[in-house]
């Protein structure tokens, strides 16, 4: 039997970076990781040096990029500079429109921890709420100075779209978080007195379980 070579995933959103970059110039990997960074993707995009030579070495494989000769800085080692290629300008586009256009379900970790939430204490998960609802204030000050910042340094909306979208997801979150907070506080929050039986002394989750089972059926 013949064995298949691996599928390409587009699972990476740091593979797309170096597209992107190449797309715009041929450059060394080091030159991609700081133009990354003086564009502050490392916002969007997971970047490390390790991960992004990595990248290349997959891109360079899959023959969406290519190696076009080595450039030397000073004293430092010679680097090699690649190009995108053709195919890696197709790969590109289809990339980037199904980013844009097809909503994918994603595992956010404040969800997963939103589906165990009864396992806390409600005291102790109505103050780790409260923490969090803390946090995120801070973030949407943050992030609301940075993009004033940008505004009045000129840069187009174009180029900060990214973080005009955080900006609106922590917006979202917050209200979320401090719409159950008030939940909790007024003890409105449907199943509320059930979920403090489950940390009662002496309770058999079993039992409730058991009924909630029946309930269903």
């Amino acid at each position: 039997m013949t064995r298949m070579p691996p599928r390409w995933s587009r699972s990476n959103p740091l593979a797309l970076a170096v597209l992107v970059c190449l797309y715009e110039k041929p450059m060394h990997p080091y030159e991609v990781a700081q133009t990354l960074r003086q564009r502050a993707k490392q916002e969007s995009v997971r970047l490390n040096y390790g991960s992004l030579y990595a990248v290349v070495e997959v891109l360079e494989k899959k023959g969406f990029i290519k190696a076009t000769g080595t450039v030397r800085e000073g004293k430092r080692p010679e680097r090699t500079v690649y190009q995108i290629t053709d195919d890696g300008s197709r790969e590109m586009d289809d990339w980037m429109t199904e980013l844009i256009g097809v909503p994918t379900k994603e595992y956010p970790a404040f969800m997963a921890g939103l589906s165990f939430l009864p396992s806390l204490d409600p005291d102790d998960a109505l103050a780790a709420l409260r923490a969090r609802a803390d946090a995120l204030k801070m973030k949407v000050v943050g992030i609301r100075s940075a993009m004033k910042a940008a505004r009045e340094a000129g840069l187009p909306r174009i180029f900060e779209l990214e973080t005009e979208y955080e900006e609106q997801q922590l917006v979202a979150e917050l209200k979320f978080v401090n719409g159950l907070i008030d939940d909790m506080t007024a003890g409105t929050l449907e199943g509320l007195d059930m979920w403090r039986m489950f940390h009662t002394e002496g309770f058999n989750p079993e039992e409730v379980r058991f009924n909630f089972d029946t309930n269903l059926e």
